[in-house]
């Protein structure tokens, strides 16, 4: 058997350490993003006998192997075992442990000691030394998050509460409940179709506009993040497919909020910086006007259905999301191929605008939302440093040790692209989250850089 151990220190008791592991969502949240592996069934409980699956990547092959965990030796405020019960290893073992820092009640470590044993006899012993590097990587930035995680929810998270979240199946939605979950709260997803009593599921149907009020009257905040996805050409029927989901969605909701009494008080709803269309070189911050395009037509018309429930007194916060740097997917991902191949480059000019949030930044933001009553109207959800499209590139790729210097032509992008890439590649915003700097709030991703280290896992 071989073995692997890291130790790491955090500045906050044992119990809460160890009660941000226990809790439904930290499985999620200690997957790294840039891993491939995904969570096919979460743990609701941590109990001995609880089964955790996962999928993940075979080495460099386009397949996955299921991977099921058993927990075993649970004993909350200490320790708990994951087992692989069946896997890529011929034998796994992990155990969590919980300590008290020597001197300092205030202070914990955590120490994962994994045995293991490679499949394929010598054959799969070549692999020993990419398989610790893996685990050294993992870990390292297992670490960081957790660090991360339970600072903000020191900051943040206060007397917990139950949130309501559109588009929980979507990557920011997702990330979202699994960060609201392990900080305390009780997260209810708004689910199309048939709903999970046990689970907390909140059925809606924005065709018919229709929401389980009672269900709904039982939470204190509604984040929506519901919508068509706008990455792919734009046709005339792609068109109003976007623009109807997000202005039928959120009129159901706000409607629905209005008509409930005591019910939530705060509604976080999704917008985007396309509100500002493309603006070349000025640096703007909320207080500019909208601007032109498709994108900022869709975006007036999804801040204006928020109006029934700003009218029945509800806090509504308009969040003007940017460019989501996630390795896990949206754009970043969708980057990763052509510039780790070094096949990256500046789009049309490089000139425009990219005004980017770290995901994690962004989940931070939401939380400061819902608990920020001085925030109401439109908050820029954007990082404090946007740059130029040429500049994201260069970046990237030293991040990456690649190249990046292969240009995309503008009548490339018109070509491949159409509308969509015209209003997405070439155009663009340097815009300010100035209303979250006013109101106090603290990024842990403060350059670019830094964001896509941790996304990819690349520290230094």
């Amino acid at each position: 058997m071989r073995s692997f151990e890291a130790t790491a220190t955090f500045d906050c008791p044992r119990e809460t350490l160890a009660s941000w592991h226990f809790r439904e969502g930290a499985l999620e949240r200690l997957v790294p993003p840039w891993s491939g592996v995904k969570v096919e069934k979460s743990l609701t409980e941590m109990r001995d006998g609880a089964v955790a699956v996962l999928r993940v990547p075979l080495g460099p092959l386009p397949l996955k192997a299921r991977w099921e965990a058993v927990h075993e030796e649970v004993r909350p405020g200490q320790q708990f075992v994951d087992r692989m019960a069946r896997g890529p290893f011929r034998a796994w073992r992990h155990l969590h442990r919980f300590g008290d820092l020597a001197g300092n009640a205030e202070r914990s470590t955590l120490e994962d000691a994994i045995s293991y044993e490679l499949p394929f006899g010598p054959l799969g012993a070549l692999g020993a030394g990419n398989v610790r590097a893996m685990l050294a990587r993992t870990f390292a930035w297992r670490h960081r998050r957790t660090q991360l995680d339970l600072a903000r929810h020191a900051e943040l998270s206060r007397a917990p509460k139950t949130i309501a979240i559109s588009g929980a199946s979507g990557l920011v939605g997702g990330a979202l409940a699994a960060f609201l979950t392990t900080g305390g709260h009780r997260v209810h997803r708004l689910v199309r179709g048939a709903a999970n009593a046990a689970r907390g599921d909140i059925a809606w149907d924005p065709a018919r506009g229709s929401v389980d009020l009672a269900a709904l009257a039982e939470c204190d905040a509604v984040v929506h993040l519901a919508g068509e996805s706008i990455a792919s050409r734009w046709s005339a029927a792609k068109k109003a497919r976007i623009l109807e989901s997000r202005v039928r969605g959120t009129t159901t909701l706000a409607n629905a909020i209005a008509s409930v009494p005591n019910g939530p008080r705060v509604l976080v709803s999704a917008s985007a910086i396309g509100f500002y269309g493309d603006r070349g070189a000025d640096r703007i911050d909320e207080s500019a006007s909208t601007g032109s395009g498709f994108l900022a037509d869709v975006c007036r018309a999804w801040e204006a259905a928020t109006s029934p429930a700003a009218e029945a007194g509800v806090r509504v916060v308009n969040l003007r999301i940017g460019m989501v740097l996630s390795s896990a997917g949206a754009a970043l991902k969708a980057l990763l191929t052509p510039f780790s191949l070094g096949l990256g480059g500046p789009v049309g000019s490089g000139r425009q605008g990219m005004s980017w949030i770290a995901l994690d930044d962004l989940l931070a933001a939401v939380l400061f939302a819902i608990n920020t009553d001085a925030l109401e109207g439109p908050v820029n959800a954007v990082g404090p440093a946007p740059c130029d499209n040429r500049t994201f590139g260069a970046t990237l790729g030293r991040v990456l040790r690649r190249p990046a210097f292969l240009p995309l032509p503008s009548f490339a992008v018109s070509t491949i692209f159409g509308e969509m890439g015209r209003e997405l590649l070439l155009g663009g915003a340097f815009v300010r989250p100035t209303r979250l700097f006013d109101a106090g709030f603290r990024f842990d991703h403060s350059t670019l850089e830094s964001a896509l280290r941790f996304e990819l896992g690349r520290f230094r």
